[in-house]
């Protein structure tokens, strides 16, 4: 088959979904951390523990389900059972995660640390899926790199959503008893409801808007073995695991404490929505970068162009937040951050698609899930990189005994400010010396993979 352009619809309705799946990345990544922290109560030491467990299941469970949806078949076609079985599981988890029952002790620990495990699995069911469809819609490379821009930018809108208005909604929410800043366990737990619910509507829109075309069907049985050889053999998807967790995690470090930070050190919590407005901005014209400045550069270098401004937007904010503490700045060093942060995600989404069809050009079998289902983990793992900082700092400096006496000390206010804003730009900084010494993936290799694959379809 040859080449083909998708519709706007088609690139309309597929992003919707990334909407609902964002609602609940958000309230995973962005509040899940605050919310047993600062509002159950449980210990760092907890979390600690438990987070890099978590991930050691994620590593076998998530090429496990890309493995699965690679080898299915049905009337709904290869990924849209997957994605409505997803985003309904997802929904209700996400919901139980952020609802206690009122239970304390040993029980409340064990409950949480189901479900967080769940969360993960049921997400995976539905992001899997949902992202492995980018490489089938179409071969060409600029209509690929606008399909993933309109998802990355829904994508982004779910996040925004989370960011702007949990700290407006929460206190509105919230009943019994609250933190000082007016959050409360029921609060929480309502609004995960409504996300969830939200959830599962868009993923019915995307899945009875898409249509799967050139879907290419496996029919081999699982197995672990075929499972490491599909990772093992494709050095690209390797690289890109590492420079993309690395990047991944600067970014969630700052989403994960910025509502320490706006709460704890600045002591207004109504202040982070408008940051969060602000950085929702900033990542609207990144998610713009991309189709603008492809026209003259390649995505590597425009890649390197992304990075680069967040290291720079990351620094600035360090420097006019923790050190001298001017918001105004702050927050306008976030647009810059913002830009390079969505522009990095798009490029991301497009470099996957293209490892796809590298690993179909060097081997001559299609793993499309299997591949996908990697940056599922990798962004679970930049997670864990986060966990370690945040809760490790908090750890040290006694978080928790200093929220339960109602004063949060200057030194635990510093540390609290380094996690946000000082040590992503580092993270950041390393990322792009992998992807620029160690990704091959691009000019005449890729323009090989392209006509590769372009060729192997006409004659299919």
């Amino acid at each position: 088959m040859s080449d083909y352009k998708t519709t706007w619809g088609q690139k309309i309705g597929y992003g919707v979904g990334a909407i609902g799946l964002d609602l609940s990345y958000g309230m995973f990544y962005s509040y899940l951390s605050y919310y047993l922290s600062s509002v159950l109560g449980l210990k760092e030491g907890f979390l600690l523990l438990l987070t890099p467990l978590a991930r050691i299941w994620d590593g076998v469970n998530d090429p496990i389900m890309g493995t699965i949806v690679d080898n299915t078949k049905t009337k709904m076609g290869k990924y849209r059972p997957w994605i409505l079985i997803g985003a309904l599981s997802n929904a209700i988890v996400l919901s139980l995660l952020f609802t206690s029952f009122g239970m304390s002790g040993t029980k409340l620990y064990i409950y949480i640390a189901v479900m967080y495990i769940l969360w993960g699995m049921t997400n995976t069911t539905a992001d899997i899926p949902y992202w492995s469809m980018v490489p089938s819609f179409t071969n060409d490379p600029k209509d690929r790199n606008l399909v993933a821009t309109v998802a990355r930018t829904f994508s982004g809108l779910g996040q925004g959503i989370i960011t702007v208005l949990t700290p407006i909604i929460l206190p509105l929410l919230s009943s019994g008893m609250t933190t000082d800043k007016g959050y409360s366990a029921a609060g929480f737990s309502r609004w995960a409801i409504i996300c969830g619910v939200f959830l599962v509507i868009f993923a019915v829109i995307c899945v009875l808007s898409t249509k799967e075309r050139n879907v290419v069907y496996n029919n081999s049985k699982f197995s672990f073995k075929q499972m490491f050889k599909v990772i093992g053999t494709n050095d690209q998807l390797i690289v890109f695991m590492i420079f993309a967790m690395l990047s991944n995690a600067g970014w969630y470090l700052t989403s994960g404490t910025a509502v320490y930070y706006f709460t704890d050190v600045l002591g207004d919590s109504t202040k982070q929505s408008l940051f969060s407005m602000i950085g929702a901005v900033g990542s609207v014209l990144g998610l713009l970068v991309i189709p603008i400045l492809e026209k003259k550069l390649s995505n590597r270098t425009i890649y390197q162009i992304s990075l680069g401004m967040a290291i720079l937007g990351y620094a600035l904010m360090f420097i006019f937040g923790p050190v001298f503490k001017i918001t105004i700045a702050l927050d306008i060093s976030y647009i810059i951050a913002s830009i390079g942060i969505g522009s990095m995600f798009v490029a991301q989404t497009v470099f996957l698609a293209d490892i796809v069809d590298y690993g179909e050009y060097k081997t001559g079998k299609r793993n499309e899930s299997i591949t996908f289902s990697m940056k599922g983990f990798l962004q679970k793992m930049a997670y864990t990189i986060q966990t370690i900082f945040l809760f490790g700092g908090l750890g040290i400096m006694n978080y928790n005994s200093q929220i339960t006496s109602g004063s949060i000390n200057d030194s635990t206010k510093t540390a609290i400010g380094i996690i946000c804003f000082g040590i992503p730009p580092v993270l950041i900084l390393l990322s792009l010396i992998v992807f620029s010494t160690r990704f091959k993936l691009h000019g005449e290799l890729r323009q090989k993979v392209h006509d590769y694959i372009s060729e192997r379809r006409k004659n299919n």
